[in-house]
């Protein structure tokens, strides 16, 4: 009499189906990447959005709370940017196409655009209006997608 063993394993059947199902999911994931690759430039815009507005913000925060003696007195057109002295000296500035201070254009950012506002606000219920300046700097980037940064300046 002779013993009879069950057998084990996958039949060919089973394997095919299996490299079916795997085949399907690796697509479904390559499809994804493929996606993503091809919206990789927006947040390459969106950062260098993000690092003009900051540049422009500290560029404003940085100069004085109202117009020293003598100060500079207008026209304020980016051609005068270097020239400005307050952070008023910026309201309502604007600018296409991004420039260094000496207004050298700065390659590869010719289609953005810059706005900036300055007005007096409370910072808060410890500082005044008077004596506080919310300034908000806005950058549009080729696409039109538009990013605000804000920040204050206290007289001190």
């Amino acid at each position: 009499m002779t013993s009879f063993q069950q057998e084990t394993g996958v039949s060919l059947i089973e394997v095919i189906i299996f490299i079916i199902v795997v085949t399907i999911a690796v697509l479904g994931i390559l499809q994804v990447f493929a996606l993503n690759t091809q919206q990789s430039a927006d947040p390459m815009m969106r950062k260098q959005a993000l690092a003009i507005a900051e540049a422009m913000l500290e560029e404003v925060e940085f100069r004085d709370f109202n117009n020293p003696a003598g100060g500079f007195a207008g026209p304020f057109v980016p051609a005068n940017r270097a020239a400005f002295d307050d952070v008023l000296d910026y309201n309502g500035f604007s600018m296409t196409g991004i420039m260094a201070l000496d207004n050298t254009p700065v390659a590869g950012l010719a289609n953005y655009r810059v706005d900036v506002a300055v007005v007096n606000a409370p910072l808060g219920s410890i500082v005044a209006a008077g004596e506080s300046r919310l300034i908000t700097v806005t950058v549009t980037d080729p696409r039109n997608n538009a990013l605000s940064l804000s920040g204050y300046r206290a007289k001190y």
